[in-house]
């Protein structure tokens, strides 16, 4: 599932490579009430949209109820799952009940994506941007998403992790730099890695949604 709010100009390309890398997908936009036309985008690239005003974590938690299958794969409007996505998530459900990707950007950013996926691989810390996925049990015995207003990804992932595992995958989504070009590469890092610290520190996520504003 997809969560989305005013995400006109890149939902469709999401939806496509979901449904080029996964095998007879349902792919779920969850739209947050964007006034932009995502959710006709959406529904013109074959998706099914549903309305779910809220937080992302209440998004996907909306998604995760509607869909029917076993396998639940939480993506980013501004991320693209590569070819042989379906056969990688389907070899990790063998190993564990929660998985994500490694990460590439659309502009390459060899610093942050060595880091990232250094990380992910060593410390199993990950986020939404990596396409986190579940089996449908993992999901409901972690509790799914808890709603926070950030860091909801890092959330569900130690929780999955320590529930029934977390493997990471081989294979790289390709997530936008866009917050890299509108915002600045040194700024959008720092702000990132400080995020993350604090929230490290145990500074409520409701103090650290006010440092980390919407993409543009």
């Amino acid at each position: 599932m997809i969560p989305t709010l005013d995400e006109a100009a890149t939902v469709a390309e999401a939806i496509g490579a979901a449904r080029e890398a996964l095998p007879d997908p349902e792919v779920i936009v969850v739209d947050a009430g964007s006034g932009d036309g995502t959710a006709a985008a959406a529904a013109a690239a074959g998706a099914a949209v549903l309305a779910a005003p809220g937080t992302r974590a209440e998004a996907m938690n909306a998604g995760a109820a509607a869909a029917h299958g076993d396998v639940l794969v939480f993506l980013h409007a501004d991320t693209l799952l590569p070819a042989g996505a379906g056969a990688a998530i389907a070899a990790a459900l063998d190993r564990a009940g929660a998985g994500a990707f490694r990460i590439g950007f659309d502009r390459p950013r060899p610093l942050v994506e060595r880091t990232v996926n250094a990380r992910s691989r060593w410390l199993k810390v990950v986020y939404g941007d990596q396409a986190l996925f579940a089996s449908r049990a993992a999901f409901e015995r972690a509790g799914g998403y808890r709603p926070l207003p950030i860091m909801e990804d890092r959330d569900l992932a130690t929780r999955l992790r320590r529930s029934g595992g977390l493997v990471i995958v081989p294979l790289a989504v390709t997530t936008s730099a866009r917050r890299h070009r509108s915002d600045g590469h040194a700024r959008t890092l720092a702000r990132s890695w400080l995020i993350q610290l604090l929230y490290t520190l145990r500074v409520p996520p409701e103090r650290l949604a006010r440092l980390y504003p919407p993409a543009r």
